[in-house]
């Protein structure tokens, strides 16, 4: 036998996990590219997130079913709106802290990350749920959504006009408290062209 047949021998094809790992790996490659080249059109991907919102909702209107998809997906899109809305480092719990920090003889000064007014740094707002983050997840949540109304396990049958009630009251209900948060702290979770301190009272 020669050393190149010996070599020739020695040598073991991938097994076919090795391949599927090699293709899964490729796709998630693709897949990052392809989010990559999203990231600075926030506008488009907003419209096409929107414009799957649409289509959701009319297979829910012409199907007329599966109204605990819905329900679920506008809860899931409440959550998401309201972690986009409320800061990173939230001033209520930063208040137990300093109330925690005082009453152990400490100087609560030193224990608050976020500006106070008589600091003169401007620190920037920062959210809770990143805007990137907040758009793959709702699109996300929107195509599975999608899915889930072409099964019939999903189509439970539901009095329609509580949940849509329901989830009204729960929206005020919980947009008032988060108003009110914003009011308390005094931050505006949205960029106007300034620079906006949060975190006091």
């Amino acid at each position: 036998m020669s050393s190149n047949d010996a070599f020739s021998g020695s040598g073991a094809d991938p097994s076919p996990a090795q391949n599927i790992s090699a293709q899964f790996s490729k796709v998630q490659r693709q897949y990052q590219q392809i989010l990559d080249r999203w990231t600075p059109h926030v506008l488009q991907r907003w419209v096409s997130t929107g414009g799957l919102l649409a289509l959701f909702f009319l297979r829910i209107v012409y199907a007329q079913g599966w109204y605990i998809v819905c329900y679920a997906h506008a809860i899931y899109l409440l959550n998401l709106l309201l972690a986009f809305l409320q800061p990173k480092f939230d001033p209520s719990l930063q208040d137990d802290l300093m109330a925690d920090e005082i009453e152990e003889g400490g100087d609560a000064g030193e224990t608050t990350p976020l500006p106070s007014q008589r600091d003169d740094e401007f620190r920037p707002f920062v959210r809770r749920l990143p805007e990137w983050q907040f758009w793959l997840s709702a699109t996300r949540a929107t195509l599975v959504a999608i899915v889930c109304t072409f099964s019939e396990v999903f189509d439970v049958p539901v009095y329609w006009p509580i949940l849509v009630i329901y989830f009204f009251v729960l929206f005020a209900l919980t947009m008032r408290r988060q108003i009110q948060h914003m009011i308390k702290y005094k931050y505006i979770p949205f960029d106007i062209g300034r620079k906006t301190r949060y975190g006091t009272k």
